[in-house]
């Protein structure tokens, strides 16, 4: 089963944005993500129709922030995205006259809801400037001889 990155990879991009001034083109930020710029250009349309960055053309141009971190929450560029599928598990058979397959589909149905209802529920807690926050501390202990990759200071 392939797993969906989008979320993961735009917040990713959202988050160098911050730490530039001015806009970065599409090579650029295609080469922070390890990925082709077409696949930046089209996760961008999104978030470029609902106002969290702009872009410009031509010399000098490219991508540029255009959201508060403090107010932008996960939710909201989760949204942007398309709202895409979180669970990729699903009913086997949603059209079904077997009573046992009907058993499983309600018990199923009330799980992924429930699931789905509190996953997005945190994702509109959690805003941008939490995930700026938790690369700064990370990026500041590194240079103080830590290690980056300390899961404990995770965004709260």
């Amino acid at each position: 089963m392939k797993k969906d990155t989008k979320l993961s990879a735009a917040l990713h991009i959202i988050l160098h944005m911050a730490e530039v001034d001015g806009p970065m083109t599409s090579d650029r930020l295609a080469r922070a993500m390890r990925t082709n710029p077409v696949v930046v250009r089209r996760m961008m349309a999104g978030l470029r129709e609902r106002g969290f960055v702009t872009s410009e053309k031509g010399h000098g141009g490219g991508w540029k922030l255009n959201c508060d971190l403090k107010t932008t929450s996960l939710g909201d560029i989760y949204s942007a995205l398309g709202s895409p599928d979180c669970i990729a598990l699903t009913h086997r058979d949603e059209n079904t006259s077997c009573l046992v397959e009907l058993a499983v589909n309600v018990a199923l149905k009330s799980a992924f809801e429930e699931a789905e209802a509190l996953l997005f529920a945190r994702f509109d807690e959690v805003m941008l400037a939490d995930l700026s926050d938790d690369f700064h501390t990370r990026f500041a202990a590194l240079k103080q001889g830590g290690t980056p990759h300390d899961e404990s200071k995770s965004v709260s």
